[in-house]
């Protein structure tokens, strides 16, 4: 068993599901540039900045835009995608998430959201959970995009902590990476199928009770 002093959360598809919205949004600048997004695409869009993220889809559609048409492009995608989260409400968070992230709070571990998404302050405060975090980094804070460790470094740096003594929540592949980058433990949320590099695999924070059994144990400030 090892302890840790500080859990890192990605938010997508970890806290909140926002990703299908994101998917959506990303299937409509497919379809205005005439191709169409699979469904298995969307693993290839989780976790990543916006800019990337577009870099990915024109991949797909084996199409080239000029710097100022992509800027246009990702501006559009993200006001669709604005829109669409702008009637998130706390009843919206996935399964035993706002339970954990209390109980890790009453227990004094300490907590920071690690997010390539810039409407990520915007959504924290729809689901009514800014108090739940010590720091909040999201990509007006750290431009470089997972698989990139800076996101996940710079929330321990912000909580004072050492990367070894930090968990990270990921439902992406290249989130996983990133916390392996940056010399964290990665806690995949989802498919084990997918998140094969993961140390530990649970289907939700609902099953983070798992993790004592797993050798994962937090510990508070005075623990």
């Amino acid at each position: 068993m090892t302890t840790y002093r500080a859990a890192l959360f990605d938010l997508d598809g970890v806290i909140v599901d926002t990703a299908v919205h994101h998917f959506a949004a990303w299937r409509q600048t497919a379809a205005e540039l005439g191709f169409t997004l699979a469904d298995e695409d969307e693993e290839l869009l989780k976790g990543v900045g916006r800019m990337d993220a577009l870099r990915v889809v024109l991949r797909i559609g084996g199409v080239t835009v000029s710097e100022e048409e992509a800027v246009r492009l990702a501006a559009e995608k993200n006001a669709r995608y604005v829109e669409a989260i702008s009637s998130i409400t706390p009843d919206d968070m996935l399964p035993g998430a706002r339970e954990y992230l209390e109980g890790l709070r009453g227990r004094g571990v300490l907590t920071a959201l690690g997010s390539a998404s810039r409407n990520a302050p915007m959504i924290l405060e729809c689901l009514e959970i800014v108090d739940l975090f010590d720091a909040v980094i999201d990509g007006s804070v750290v431009t470089e995009a997972k698989p990139n460790p800076r996101v996940f470094l710079a929330g321990a740096e912000a909580l004072g902590v050492e990367p070894k003594d930090c968990v990270v929540f990921e439902d992406a592949i290249a989130g996983i990476d990133a916390a392996h980058a940056g010399d964290m433990v990665a806690v995949g949320i989802g498919d084990p199928a997918v998140l094969t590099e993961a140390d530990v695999v649970i289907p939700g924070l609902h099953a983070a009770g798992e993790l004592a059994d797993k050798g994962i144990v937090f510990v508070g400030r005075e623990g």
